[in-house]
């Protein structure tokens, strides 16, 4: 119930302070200030922002690797909720060795795709 509440708090802070608004409560990507690159969280708080008003489209320009891992992880969360309602087990992802390095390799790749100056990689860019 924390980890809901949570997320529904967060969720309504992003809806509050309009990270599409430059200038606003949110402050930049401390990475794209310093260095010019987009990171891989750039963009987050826009995507979290659009699927707020749900905009799907708009999401997904500004993260769509951040779109997918919300995904999974909802899925993942009602999965778990489900199997603790129902007293169930449920299958446990730390078993296999493959989830961490996916994820980092996803990751990396991201990052250099999307600081890729030429199309169609520019359309990544935000």
């Amino acid at each position: 119930m924390a980890i809901a509440v949570g997320a529904v708090a967060v969720c309504a802070a992003v809806a509050w302070a309009d990270p599409t608004t430059p200038g606003g409560v949110i402050p930049p990507c401390p990475t794209y200030s310093l260095f010019g690159i987009l990171c891989p969280g750039c963009g987050s708080s826009r995507m979290l922002y659009s699927l707020v008003h749900l905009d799907v489209p708009a999401a997904l320009h500004y993260n769509a690797l951040g779109l997918v891992a919300l995904a999974v992880l909802t899925v993942s969360f009602g999965l778990w909720t489900w199997s603790r309602a129902r007293g169930t087990p449920m299958p446990r992802w730390t078993r296999y060795r493959w989830p961490p390095h996916l994820v980092l390799i996803l990751t990396a790749m991201w990052f250099v795709v999307r600081n890729i100056p030429v199309a169609p990689f520019t359309a990544l860019r935000i």
